[in-house]
């Protein structure tokens, strides 16, 4: 298991904190892979392209929740390093 196996590969996420334990493929399995804000029925529920976009998007719901600019730069930070924005 790699470092990061234990977040979601789209936004970073613990995936002990997806109430939806996974997205779903295709096929209706899960996925333990992405969470299930990120990946339904086996596709991205953003059309993001770039990691600077789920950052932002990520920065701002921690923001709602009333995480600090320390907190959110933290939980941000390795958003680039997921599987989903290698290239």
């Amino acid at each position: 298991m790699g470092k990061f196996d234990k977040f979601c590969q789209s936004c970073g996420m613990p995936m002990d904190k997806d109430p939806g334990s996974g997205g779903t493929n295709s096929d209706g399995s899960k996925t333990q892979r992405y969470c299930s804000y990120c990946y339904q029925e086996g596709k991205f529920k953003d059309n993001f392209t770039k990691p600077s976009e789920m950052i932002t998007l990520v920065k701002g719901k921690l923001k709602e929740m009333g995480h600090g600019p320390l907190k959110r730069w933290f939980y941000t930070s390795h958003i680039s390093q997921l599987e989903r924005w290698k290239v």
